[in-house]
């Protein structure tokens, strides 16, 4: 576990947790502390790279590395995960502790959030206990100085025996200060970490027993009073990593083995279980942790987080938190929807007269018209339709999600859904992979890896698709202001359209609910296993700085690996409907061969043909249905949705073809681009087709029960 160059881009450290440096005067820097500390914002800050910052437990699941000169020396921060402890409870608190403990960080920089200091403090001193070289770094000080909570940093710094710093990182305060006391500690050595937690009297003879006989084999490596502790509940990650690191299998050694039978009789016949050591060991550092806290912090109002609370009782309430959460929701898909027509018709009129543009380009050079055909009518105005359709709502969406994101409201979403997905088996974390997939469905999957069970990993990715992503809202919205809204305007209509929109994804939520059930009750049985959530306080997000991060970090990502798809759809879709076998085109065979099965399930063969060539990109499915329906050889538009209505009707469309489109578009097949993503992260087909097939098989049997349930109803009535 631990750094690769795969996870960072460079050579920090290979497969043994020893790091290669470039340079031997380069310093390696371990950046630690708790989730919701402001950590990446201090890396961000320190190296100038771009790495997202999250609110919630585990978003920094891979290390990323940065660097910066300071005095002309390079200094390489590496910035791990988020973690609450040392003893690892999860796959992101092992990667923490292996690279603290095993992977020979020059020194360690700790951040603590200034506003709630006491709890930080228990990894402060854990670190302190492995690590020679510290620095504490007390983050958010604004934040603390508006709740009143005075900290004296000096004392602070005399309790630890180490260097501590404050910092606002977000308006950078204090950052120079930590620069300059980081490259002191690294290279002038100017205090070296003598801090050392004192136990009580049973485990301080427990530690006696034990350390003097592997003190030995450690060569100063590792700090031996914590690990002769670890020796007792050690766990087999744990375990295979110690053995890596020092080489040798140290449980083996017949001295250590011998400590340990020692040991165990001690604890036997004090009434000591081994399996409350490491209680013990917590309560100890816990106690400590108060002291600390106590000598060096005041807080002159002692309600300082009580508007948190109170805000807290509202939007985490059993009456008003779920309301509030839809309502929220809703009013995203209106600001998306409404904000999105124009820039996206201007957008679309600017590409297609490039793509104008390219034809007289190709007409001067005497180009064979097949070659047009494909490289412009297929290739070219595919990638154009994806970005004009695309680009927009992701732009206005995404940006939006994330100031939910820093302002400390998402946390409370997956709050608020813990209990729902516990009655389901699954794991509460998966509200935010699920809240992830409305921009993108394979951003969710990847965001699965905040999820520690594996069980409950592969839940959250195979029913992320149940969640309509930003691919399939114009399919959604078209068919919802055509056939449901579409003699309503102006502010009405987009209301009305956000609010069905909303309903519709609703839906979906309850369906990833069952199906995250079904899952949990047959393929993947298990209990729903416990996890720590921390509520962080409400900030005021910082609007710019979210613009460009969402921009860069999702929008032009997502969008890039949708043209990435795109590009060779247009190709396969320009040859399916211009090669003809007989008189008709490879399209109308393969629609008049599925047409039969479509109408049981209430569509028709050019819907179903529409969204299996919308494989690579959900946002060229309706695009699809027009070119098959007024049979083109390339995809076109139409000027306003009332036509496009006229289309559809006099091909056979009604309000029960609307609906079964709009399920099979909610529940269908994952994109390519998602597809790819399931197979990266959970490495096997198996669960890739399984992804595949359970929205998809579920899809045909809702479609096949609205459309003959309606039927017999009109018969009968």
């Amino acid at each position: 576990m631990g750094l690769t160059n795969k996870s960072t881009g460079k050579s920090l450290i290979n497969d043994d947790l020893q790091i290669t440096r470039q340079n031997n005067s380069d310093k390696v820097i371990a950046l630690a502390g708790n989730p919701n500390v402001g950590k990446s914002t201090v890396f961000n800050e320190l190296t100038g790279l771009n790495q997202h910052t999250g609110n919630w437990p585990g978003k920094t699941v891979t290390n990323a590395s940065g660097e910066y000169v300071y005095k002309d020396k390079k200094i390489i921060l590496v910035d791990i995960p988020g973690t609450y402890s040392l003893m690892a409870n999860s796959v992101e608190e092992e990667v923490a502790r292996d690279f603290i403990c095993f992977g020979n960080p020059d020194m360690t920089v700790v951040v603590a959030d200034a506003t709630c200091l006491e709890r930080n403090l228990n990894l402060v001193l854990q670190i302190l206990e492995v690590n020679k070289n510290v620095v504490v770094c007390v983050n958010l000080l604004d934040e603390a100085k508006k709740k009143n909570i005075d900290i004296n940093l000096n004392k602070l710094s005399k309790q630890l025996g180490v260097p501590v710093v404050g910092t606002s990182a977000r308006s950078k305060k204090g950052l120079d200060k930590l620069k300059e006391v980081i490259y002191d500690v690294a290279f002038k050595k100017d205090t070296t970490n003598t801090f050392k937690i004192e136990y009580d009297e049973k485990l301080e003879n427990i530690i006696g027993l034990i350390e003097p006989t592997i003190n030995k084999y450690l060569d100063n490596k590792i700090n031996s009073r914590w690990l002769a502790l670890k020796l007792l509940d050690i766990d087999n990650t744990l375990h295979n990593t110690l053995n890596k690191f020092l080489e040798f299998d140290i449980l083996k050694m017949d001295d250590v083995i011998n400590a340990l039978e020692n040991v165990y009789k001690y604890m036997l016949e004090n009434n000591i279980e081994k399996e409350n050591i490491r209680d013990l060991v917590v309560s100890q550092i816990v106690r400590r942790a108060g002291r600390i806290y106590k000598e060096c912090v005041t807080i002159k109002n002692e309600k300082y987080n009580e508007k948190d609370k109170k805000i807290d009782k509202i939007l985490t309430s059993k009456i008003f938190g779920i309301p509030i959460m839809l309502s929220m929701l809703g009013i995203i898909f209106w600001i998306t929807i409404a904000g999105a027509n124009y820039p996206s018709s201007i957008l679309s009129d600017f590409l297609f007269k490039i793509q104008d543009k390219l034809t007289i380009f190709f007409e001067w050079l005497g180009t064979p018209d097949y070659i047009h055909g494909i490289l412009v009518l297929g290739v070219y105005r595919t990638v154009a339709w994806v970005v004009s359709v695309m680009l927009p709502p992701m732009a206005i969406f995404f940006p939006l999600f994330t100031l939910l994101e820093d302002s400390g409201y998402l946390p409370r979403i997956a709050f608020n859904m813990d209990k729902f997905f516990k009655k389901a088996c699954a794991h509460g974390k998966q509200a935010l992979t699920m809240c992830m997939g409305f921009g993108c469905n394979a951003c969710g999957v990847i965001g699965c890896r905040i999820i520690d069970s594996p069980r409950e990993r592969l839940i959250a990715i195979i029913t992320n698709n149940f969640v309509p992503c930003n691919g399939r809202f114009p399919t959604l919205i078209a068919i919802i202001t055509m056939f449901f809204v579409g003699t309503m305007s102006g502010i009405t209509q987009s209301f009305m359209s956000a609010l069905l929109l909303t309903t519709v994804i609703l839906l979906g939520i309850l369906m990833t609910l069952f199906m995250s059930k079904l899952l949990s009750k047959t393929i993947l049985k298990g209990m729903p296993s416990s996890f720590v959530l921390e509520l962080p306080p409400y900030r005021r997000p910082q609007v710019g700085k979210v613009i460009i991060r969402s921009i860069f970090d999702r929008t032009l990502f997502v969008l890039g690996r949708a043209i990435a798809v795109a590009a060779p759809a247009g190709l396969i879709i320009w040859i399916f409907a211009n090669v003809k076998i007989g008189n008709l085109s490879i399209l109308s065979h393969c629609t008049n061969f599925l047409d039969p099965f479509a109408r049981v399930i209430g569509l028709d063969g050019v819907i179903l043909m529409a969204f299996i060539l919308g494989f690579p990109a959900n946002e060229i499915v309706i695009p699809l249905m027009i070119m098959t329906y007024m049979s083109q050889g390339s995809m076109i538009e139409f000027s306003n949705l009332s036509e496009l209505k006229t289309l559809l009707v006099d091909n056979g469309w009604t309000y029960i073809t609307a609906i079964c489109t709009m399920l099979f578009s909610l529940m269908h097949f994952p994109c390519g681009t998602t597809c790819a993503t399931i197979k990266k992260e959970t490495g096997s087909f198996k669960w890739t087709l399984i992804s595949v097939l359970l929205p998809t098989l579920t899809g045909i049997i809702l479609c096949f029960l609205v459309a003959n349930i309606s039927g017999l109803l009109m018969m009968i009535f």
